[in-house]
């Protein structure tokens, strides 16, 4: 489900729940439909491994250049310039990767980064029990001394009033001019002019990043055209296996529905 037609939702009078087969619902109009009644629920964490694994790649991807080495090779350049800026290519292991929302996807991407052999930290708003947090092997920080002391800083929080632009100018002044950031949420979470600012004055090394503010994102898009940045198309959480474990979810979630149940990761208005 792309949106919604309110007035759709307006006809429909026995209409309970709009049940989105994505992660994020921002594109819904939550609130207008809690006051006509009707729930909001995600895919419960049904492409949470998909995008965990696409966080992971794009931070490896960011540190070694991989885009660029790969175009290198198609425009027949082979190894190119990378003997000369070899300094710029960096390892992943015994960074410290500092995560922002330790849900369902931030955990996940906790447990894959520990073969990885990184340290992990994570901020979030919500309190999780110790066998959670155990399990994801991170420690909890607080948000700004995440920014200073992380290597990569990777965002995994729902887009609301109160998540747009949490990364902006005075978090990426915060950073080390070594850290990376990565973006697999939503764009608008990140200030996209503040990060251009902060890759043109090396206030950050590079980004990895699936999603941007506008999508497609335009060709003057100045993320574009960067060596040191890895840019998706807001594919982090395509995968066969995702999207049948969003459909399974999606027909139990409304079995649960119709038989009187309470639905499960159902999306509160904020």
């Amino acid at each position: 489900l792309g949106s919604f037609d309110l007035d759709m939702g307006r006809k429909a009078t026995h209409l309970k729940m709009v049940q989105a087969l994505s992660a994020g619902t921002d594109y819904l109009p939550v609130a207008e439909l809690a006051e006509m009644g009707i729930l909001v629920a995600n895919n419960g964490g049904a492409n949470s491994v998909a995008v965990a694994e696409h966080a992971v790649m794009l931070m490896v991807s960011a540190y070694r250049q991989a885009h660029t080495q790969m175009n290198q090779i198609y425009d027949g350049k082979y190894i190119g310039d990378f003997w000369e800026i070899w300094e710029q290519i960096h390892e992943i292991s015994g960074k410290r990767v500092g995560i922002i929302g330790l849900g369902t996807i931030g955990s996940r991407v906790a447990k894959r980064l520990q073969g990885w052999e990184c340290e992990v930290v994570y901020h979030d708003i919500k309190d999780f029990d110790d066998e959670y947090v155990s399990a994801a092997n991170a420690t909890r920080v607080p948000l700004d001394e995440l920014l200073s002391t992380a290597d990569v800083v990777t965002v995994h929080v729902p887009l609301d009033r109160s998540t747009r632009g949490m990364l902006s100018d005075r978090e990426f002044g915060l950073m080390k001019p070594t850290a990376i950031v990565v973006n697999t949420c939503r764009g608008p979470v990140i200030d996209e002019t503040a990060l251009i600012s902060a890759l043109d004055d090396e206030q950050i090394a590079g980004a990895g990043i699936d999603v941007t503010e506008i999508e497609p994102i335009p060709e003057e898009n100045g993320l574009k055209h960067r060596r040191n940045v890895t840019l998706t198309p807001h594919l982090a959480g395509l995968s066969i296996e995702a999207r049948e474990k969003a459909l399974d979810w999606a027909i139990a979630n409304a079995s649960r529905l119709a038989a009187g149940q309470d639905p499960g990761a159902v999306i509160l208005p904020v």
